[in-house]
């Protein structure tokens, strides 16, 4: 599995994932949030991203810890447009939802109190990158699609792999699987393209 926590990846990828490391890199967001445990989570580092889509940053940020992480927010980001910075419960936790815009890019950054790899983005990151990998292009090109008509990654992945229910939950029920558990799993679905 990629190391999602060391962003090197970007340098080499996409045209929009290089953008993407460059604008982290000119931001020094890694280099500023790197006591919080930063990782990059979301549709860029999978290479399903459309023109809309954001940089999402996740951190660990202890309960102890907020005042100062707000505190550091404010002082890097609060010059940028758009700039916007709150506390709300989301997945039943105390969390901080900061946004701002720099060059091309919506930037959300996300702090919970719970390691960022226990956080649902980066559960379903992974997950949804196995199934890519499991489906290849098609997955990835049927996954654009659904995006490009309004949906949200994970409702996108549910309809393609036929979930009822809560896309976020039904999401993680596939934690754990390997490659050709999941590759069995697609080949029991229709091909992605039909869908829409």
């Amino acid at each position: 599995m990629r190391n999602w926590k060391d962003p090197s990846y970007l340098r080499t990828g996409t045209p929009r994932q290089q953008l993407a490391y460059a604008t982290l890199q000119n931001l020094a967001v890694l280099t500023t949030l790197r006591d919080f445990d930063p990782v990059l989570a979301g549709t860029i580092p999978l290479n399903i991203d459309i023109s809309s889509s954001d940089l999402d940053v996740l951190c660990a940020v202890a309960a102890a810890k907020v005042p100062s992480f707000l505190q550091l927010l404010n002082a890097h980001y609060a010059h940028l447009p758009e700039f916007e910075l709150g506390q709300k419960p989301i997945n039943d936790r105390p969390s901080v939802v900061c946004r701002f815009r720099y060059a091309e890019f919506e930037i959300e950054i996300f702090g919970q109190d719970c390691p960022t790899e226990a956080q649902h983005a980066f559960r379903h990151m992974v997950v949804e990158d196995l199934v890519l990998q499991a489906g290849g292009e098609a997955w990835r090109t049927a996954v654009r699609q659904l995006k490009e008509q309004g949906l949200k990654t994970e409702p996108a992945f549910a309809t393609l792999l036929q979930f009822r229910g809560n896309a976020y939950e039904s999401l993680l029920e596939l934690e754990g699987k390997s490659i050709e558990e999941l590759r069995a799993w697609l080949s029991n679905l229709p091909p992605p393209l039909a869908v829409g």
